[in-house]
């Protein structure tokens, strides 16, 4: 494989992954409303048996996060509106089609950052085992089809 394509495909499999994190806090938000308040347990903070210091900790740091990650997903779902409507109007304007792509890649580069960011936090609350345990729950994440692909095959 050449180094570009190593490149391309890195970064689908980054998006990927970023879509999968992205879609766990779209849905707890949905769910949840934002953040729990400070001191209250969820299944992973359960999971990861955070002591009462951490768990603070943890909160404090995941109520902005879910709040940048909510407003970007926003975000994002209206630049991706904008390209389905540039790709299905009546005349096909690429330059249009082009603009609204990169916003969607920007923007999702940007929340890849936040997400990374978030990760690095929650790293520096947590100690050897619970690091260990928090990247076993994540790799075993299921990428799993996108919409559009179930849509298509459904």
């Amino acid at each position: 494989m050449s180094p570009s394509t190593l490149r391309s495909a890195l970064a689908f499999s980054v998006l990927i992954n970023l879509g999968v994190l992205a879609a766990l806090g779209w849905q707890k938000l949905a769910s949840d409303g934002l953040p729990m308040p400070s001191g209250a347990q969820t299944t992973l903070s359960r999971e990861l048996q955070l002591s009462p210091g951490q768990l603070q900790r943890w909160h404090d740091a995941e109520a902005p996060f879910l709040a940048l990650l909510h407003a970007s997903g926003a975000d994002i779902q209206k630049h991706r509106d904008e390209l389905i409507q540039a790709i299905f109007s009546g005349d096909v304007d690429r330059a249009r089609i082009d603009r609204a792509q990169a916003s969607i890649a920007d923007l999702q580069n940007r929340q890849q950052q936040l997400v990374i960011e978030q990760l690095l936090r929650e790293r520096d609350i947590l100690d050897a085992q619970q690091r260990e345990k928090l990247a076993q729950l994540l790799m075993q994440d299921p990428i799993g089809p996108s919409g559009f692909e179930r849509m298509h095959r459904e």
